[in-house]
């Protein structure tokens, strides 16, 4: 029997699935083969994350990386980090002995990230330039801070993407800039 003539008898033997779409707006949608109907129950556009990520990661001297879990004041304080630069997502707390800046940045493949990379990394530096720390956060710590963090060590300090996203990688290994993200950072070295 051919390979050809192999896989049309086995789709016979296929299983039938269904996929559910959650959408940002919190829709859900099921399909069916090519059949699309929409379920009444709505959740939020995002994965909730339920588990506390409370430890910052260290990425160079001075800079770290994480959630807005490690935004939490005995963080920081254990960390002897007075500076936060929240991306996405405000810092759920602000406590008095921290400098805080916010920028939006929307976490979607086709977000202009370069249009707030300025703002951002110039923060940094100042706050590097001072001695002083400083934590990156997102809401997960995986993809917008990430992504403003291998961007800061591509601008500022001469890092190929690559070497950039590997000391990014191996100090928080659960980054994942999202794809258009990724491309675009590609295009900074």
């Amino acid at each position: 029997m051919s390979l050809l003539e192999q896989l049309k008898n086995s789709r016979s033997k296929l299983k039938p699935s269904e996929t559910v779409v959650t959408y940002q707006n919190g829709e859900k949608f099921v399909e069916i083969k090519s059949v699309i109907r929409k379920i009444d129950e709505k959740s939020p556009g995002y994965v909730v994350d339920t588990k506390p990520d409370s430890i910052p990661a260290q990425i160079i001297e001075n800079l770290f990386l994480g959630s807005q879990d490690c935004c939490d004041n005995g963080v920081l304080d254990l960390n002897d980090i007075t500076n936060v630069l929240s991306v996405g997502v405000e810092a759920p707390i602000k406590y008095p002995n921290i400098t805080y800046k916010f920028v939006e940045i929307l976490d979607l493949p086709d977000t202009n990230l370069n249009q707030y990379l300025e703002n951002c990394i110039s923060f940094i530096q100042t706050i590097l330039d001072k001695g002083e720390k400083v934590l990156v956060h997102c809401n997960a710590g995986v993809s917008r801070s990430a992504s403003v963090v291998i961007a800061y060590l591509i601008l500022k300090r001469n890092f190929s993407f690559e070497k950039a996203y590997e000391t990014v990688k191996m100090s928080r290994s659960c980054i994942r800039p999202n794809d258009g993200f990724m491309s675009q950072l590609k295009l900074l070295s």
